[in-house]
């Protein structure tokens, strides 16, 4: 009789204990954000006409990368593309577990488009290019980035003005990984590593919300440690360099300003925030034969690459 019992209770006890750890194991999976019980990662975007899409983490990033670099980069360039904005996603995901979405489709967290618009952009170059993308993705499918254990920030941008910049001086954080490193090489790898842009005078002071003045006055200059503008006065008026940036639409905050008659000439030099990887630097360590391991390690340093 004792056997009996014993047998029955085994019967019910250990896949119940089975069901219980493995009920366990996908539950502290999903609650982190990244692993249904079908091994898939998830993650919602708030496209542009205000519909949330729950779309396959290594599906969306085919959208995502063919928006965030030219199909022409080098391959090791898309790879290291596709790992960052991976990285960049799985870390919206653990912080949006309250939200109604993980990303936007626009530069707000990264650019997503869709099939029938990459068709669009591509037209005959359609299927050679998403191959050539979806092929980059797979090359590192399920890799990210981590620190101490903690999937990073992984930030990226376009053109850096020849370094990458600190982390806190533009998200606030003191991140070791997000710091000032060399980044030269952009300027040989675009035409747009300088910019200009003109004003009028009068729309120069309305854009910046500042009275008209025949003068223009810029004093305390001050500037981060990769040359790009901290803070800047303007006719005794206070800005801090990104700000100026955002109110002129500017493609960065490494800028200098000259007054023509009544114009203002701004040249810019880089585009974006310059935070993490550059997107042309990447390129151009790609045809200095560096791999796509070498080239995150180079602009997130002290990372290690993982995978799901």
């Amino acid at each position: 009789m004792k056997k009996i019992l014993v047998v029955l209770m085994s019967i019910i006890v250990i896949p119940f204990s089975i069901t219980n750890f493995f009920y366990d194991y996908t539950y502290k999976k999903i609650k982190t954000g990244f692993i249904t019980n079908k091994k898939d990662t998830i993650i919602r975007v708030l496209r542009s006409n205000n519909t949330v899409e729950n779309l396959n983490l290594e599906e969306y990033l085919i959208g995502v990368v063919s928006a965030e670099v030219p199909a022409s980069f080098e391959e090791e360039a898309i790879k290291a593309q596709a790992v960052a904005a991976r990285t960049y996603a799985l870390k919206k995901i653990q912080n949006s577990k309250n939200e109604n979405y993980d990303v936007t489709d626009t530069t707000t967290t990264q650019v997503y488009q869709s099939d029938n618009e990459l068709k669009e952009k591509w037209k005959d170059k359609y299927n050679e290019y998403k191959s050539k993308i979806k092929k980059c993705i797979d090359d590192t499918k399920g890799e990210y980035l981590t620190y101490n254990n903690d999937i990073i920030y992984a930030f990226f941008f376009s053109t850096s003005n020849g370094k990458t910049e600190d982390n806190k001086d533009v998200f606030g954080a003191d991140l070791p990984y997000l710091k000032v490193v060399d980044s030269s090489f952009d300027e040989t790898e675009t035409t747009g590593f300088k910019a200009t842009k003109i004003f009028t005078l009068s729309e120069f002071y309305q854009k910046l919300g500042i009275n008209y003045s025949s003068e223009l006055n810029i004093t305390d200059k001050v500037l981060t440690t990769s040359g790009r503008v901290k803070n800047i006065k303007i006719n005794n008026i206070d800005f801090k360099g990104r700000d100026f940036q955002s109110k002129l639409s500017l493609r960065s905050n490494d800028f200098e300003i000259q007054k023509d008659g009544d114009n203002v000439i701004i040249i810019t030099i880089g585009f974006g925030h310059g935070v993490g990887m550059s997107q042309y630097g990447a390129n151009a360590l790609a045809k200095k034969n560096k791999n796509y391991k070498e080239i995150l390690n180079y602009y997130y340093q002290g990372t290690n690459l993982e995978k799901l």
